[in-house]
């Protein structure tokens, strides 16, 4: 921070009142869970800060919040400092008579839909409706296995150009009401969220971004964190019940089953919860990690160090026995810090499996595809040929472009939050 924005900053005296923005406040095991949905901004706090919140919501003084805090824990708490801190997460409106200057709040996806235009997404039937779906489907399916796609089914045309772009849409349109489910019920819970391409590894995903879930009750944002899941198999299984009504062999079928697969084939991607998968986010909230993937990242960090680390260094201490200094998991409390070191295994040996899997078998078919398909172009062949040869370029080259571009745009985003 320069000097001049130290001076712009109000002074806090310990006869200052503050004026908090709304707040919301949730407890979480032996934590409180703190933000403000409008900026998006949340942080966990020991229960004396909840209370500090609470005292200063209440417009006492700070000498007086201090004092009560006092009393009550018997401990001196920098109840500055800790306006200070409020203040630099955008939780604070107004100091004495000067207003703090408030950030642009971050765009919400669909505003013009609101909590009570879908209250049903939380409805308690809803589950039950979806489980019942599943489980017709599953009979439909043990008295006719033979409605179960193959691969092949994705093949429904001989032009390879229509398959190609037609799975395309589909698989596009069942994204997007994948990320729809999570942000409608998201909207059903107060919070606004918004939908936007992201990346994870090699992969190009939409993703909604549902922050201050974190506040609402658990049932919702488990909920609100399997919507997804629940679309892909509520869509899925009505599908087979549709497929057993129509006739084998017919075109009604065979485009019934390359929609089927195309429900189900993003549902073992859930399972890579080392990408972040909506699988993740529950494991998250089960095991009350705060930030399980940046804390395992950090300690898959500190093994790769340590393990590189000379056994007789000076961080040793000479005893051949590191010590456990840099350890960033000890931080945390031991139930985090279990999960945690857990996630880091996971998260290692996925995200090389992954990255292999792409250099050695995605990326050469890739460039296969790519080059075959350019080849293909011109006068001397004919217009099937054409047609194909362009509808690879434009769809898989689109897609690798669209990869490449997002990439870039979310680490631009990351260097600018860690300028600011």
């Amino acid at each position: 921070m320069t000097g001049t924005a130290a001076e712009d900053r109000p002074r806090i005296e310990p006869s200052t009142r503050v004026l908090l923005h709304d707040l919301a406040v949730r407890r979480d095991r032996d934590e409180w869970i703190v933000g403000r949905m409008a900026t998006r901004t949340f942080v966990a706090m020991p229960a004396a800060g909840a209370r500090a919140v609470e005292l200063l919501g209440q417009e006492l003084s700070v000498s007086r919040t201090a004092r009560m805090l006092r009393d009550e824990t018997g401990e001196e708490f920098e109840i500055t400092d800790f306006v200070r801190d409020l203040t630099a997460l955008g939780f604070v409106a107004r100091i004495g008579d000067t207003p703090v200057p408030d950030g642009e709040a971050p765009r919400a996806s669909l505003p013009w839909l609101r909590p009570r235009h879908v209250r049903f997404a939380l409805h308690p039937v809803l589950p039950v409706f979806a489980g019942a779906l599943l489980a017709a489907a599953v009979a439909v399916l043990i008295r006719r296995p033979a409605l179960l796609p193959g691969y092949r089914d994705l093949l429904w045309s001989r032009h390879g150009s229509l398959v190609l772009l037609s799975g395309a849409a589909a698989g596009w349109a069942l994204v997007l009401a994948h990320e729809l489910a999570h942000l409608v019920t998201a909207r059903a819970a107060g919070v606004p969220g918004r939908i936007r391409l992201g990346t994870r590894l090699q992969f190009l995903v939409m993703q909604t971004d549902i922050s201050g879930i974190e506040l609402a009750p658990r049932r919702h944002r488990l909920t609100a964190y399997l919507a997804g899941i629940a679309l892909n198999v509520s869509v899925a299984s009505s599908m087979i019940l549709v497929l057993a009504l129509t006739g084998t062999g017919t075109t009604a079928h065979r485009l019934l089953s390359a929609a089927l697969l195309l429900a189900l084939l993003p549902l073992p991607f859930q399972l890579m919860v080392f990408t972040r998968t909506d699988l993740y986010f529950v494991l998250q909230d089960l095991t009350g990690c705060r930030n399980l993937y940046g804390d395992g990242l950090a300690y898959a960090h500190y093994v790769f160090r340590r393990a590189l680390r000379s056994p007789r260094s000076p961080r040793s201490g000479g005893t051949g026995e590191p010590t456990r200094a840099g350890d960033p998991s000890t931080r945390l409390p031991a139930h985090e810090r279990r999960a945690v070191r857990l996630y880091s295994v996971v998260l290692v040996v996925g995200t090389v499996v992954c990255l292999t899997f792409m250099a050695a078998v995605t990326l050469p078919a890739d460039i296969t595809l790519l080059v075959r398909a350019a080849r293909a172009l011109g006068p001397e062949h004919g217009l099937a040929a054409n047609a194909d040869g362009a509808a690879v370029l434009v769809t898989l080259g689109g897609v690798n472009v669209l990869w490449a571009v997002t990439r870039w745009r979310e680490r631009r985003s990351r260097a600018s939050a860690k300028a600011a």
